[in-house]
């Protein structure tokens, strides 16, 4: 089972905000997911960035792999592999 960390979107129309979760590859985007490990508001400004540090490194530490866009963020918050 290959997992990625991605972004899950939520909200209303045109008014967009995005949970990071740790899910299998093969789920649809906003399908089934193992686990919510933060959440990324792009509508704000600035745009809020929260990611649990503790569950992202264990979730990198065992293998998952993170999309392009939460790979960026996860530079932003400052989370280490």
């Amino acid at each position: 089972m290959a997992v990625k960390i991605r972004l899950r979107r939520m909200g209303q129309k045109k008014a967009p905000f995005y949970r990071v979760v740790v899910a299998d590859s093969r789920s649809p985007r906003d399908g089934r997911f193992i686990e919510e490990i933060g959440y990324y508001d792009s509508t704000k400004d600035p745009s809020v960035i929260k990611i649990d540090e503790e569950k992202a490194k264990k979730w990198l530490e065992s293998g998952a792999k993170p999309t392009e866009t939460v790979a960026k963020l996860l530079k932003i918050a400052g989370v280490e592999k």
